[in-house]
């Protein structure tokens, strides 16, 4: 079967068929895989079945693998770049990381180069009576810009938002090694796409502390309506996950937030890689 793009119906994300993700990918698929990845922001493989190896091997097509504080946790035994999202338990410890990313976020922002994307590979999927748990929904910032009014572009665009490990509530209390490993970055408001060269709104709740030259409560007023704004409605597609999807965002055009609708025992488990970034500009 011939590879396929097929779009959604959301203003993002895209189903790629025809795909075996277990299988060596020649130059021309991969180049086509990374075009729909770079246009449609989500894009996702269904009924895959794939070794850890090979999910690395796939994720270092797109750049080097990005570790973080998850993965020196919770990571798959003989493979590190890889971490275990699970809510499973074994000998009353957890398995993996529990409960991530129940905000809105984009990945890593509060690092000096925050990653290009990020790949999941769901392996068991939470599910009530056939019902499938746990969806997860992206939200397009590059729409969200689009649809602002030309006033609000011309007032953001220079604009530089601070941003702060310590700012957002995570799965996990972070140390005081990774706290001093992590101080407060500044990114712009308005990021572009290094690929594509579309803008982008680049902010959020929690992970950004300020906006430089801006009165404390002026730049938290203007950050809550900018977060509010990128997650309408209009700009968010909702993934149902089925056992053997591989998806992936991309990180500087996407937000997204986990649906925590499920607890044992529905069981969830999936592997996380990351592929490192370049300065925001």
């Amino acid at each position: 079967m011939s590879m396929k793009v097929v779009p959604t119906a959301a203003v993002l994300g895209a189903e790629i068929a025809g795909v075996d993700l277990s299988r060596a990918l020649d130059d021309p698929t991969f180049a086509a895989i990374e075009r729909a990845y770079n246009e449609y922001g989500v894009i996702f493989f269904r009924g895959q079945s794939i070794t850890p190896a090979q999910q690395v091997a796939f994720t270092r097509r797109f750049g080097e693998i990005e570790f973080n504080i998850f993965g020196e946790r919770w990571s798959v035994q003989g493979n590190p770049e890889i971490v275990v999202l699970s809510n499973v338990t074994e000998g009353g410890r957890p398995t993996g990381v529990r409960r991530a990313g129940e905000r809105w976020h984009s990945d890593m922002c509060y690092t000096a180069r925050p990653p290009r994307g990020t790949v999941l590979y769901a392996i068991e999927v939470p599910e009530l009576h056939g019902l499938s748990l746990g969806d997860t929904e992206f939200a397009s910032a590059a729409a969200a810009w689009d649809a602002l009014p030309d006033a609000m572009k011309r007032a953001l665009e220079g604009r530089r938002a601070v941003f702060d490990f310590r700012g957002r509530k995570r799965a996990l209390t972070p140390t005081q090694e990774e706290i001093d490993r992590n101080p407060p970055v500044r990114h712009p408001i308005v990021r572009t796409h290094p690929s594509t060269g579309r803008k982008c709104l680049y902010v959020m709740r929690d992970d950004c502390t300020g906006i430089e030259g801006m009165e404390p409560d002026e730049a938290e007023a203007l950050i809550a309506a900018l977060a509010d704004h990128i997650v309408k409605p209009a700009f968010v597609y909702r993934h149902q996950w089925r056992p053997g999807d591989v998806l992936m965002w991309d990180n500087c055009t996407v937000q997204h937030r986990a649906i925590q609708d499920y607890d044992m025992p529905q069981r969830r488990l999936m592997h996380r890689t990351t592929m490192g970034g370049a300065v925001p500009a």
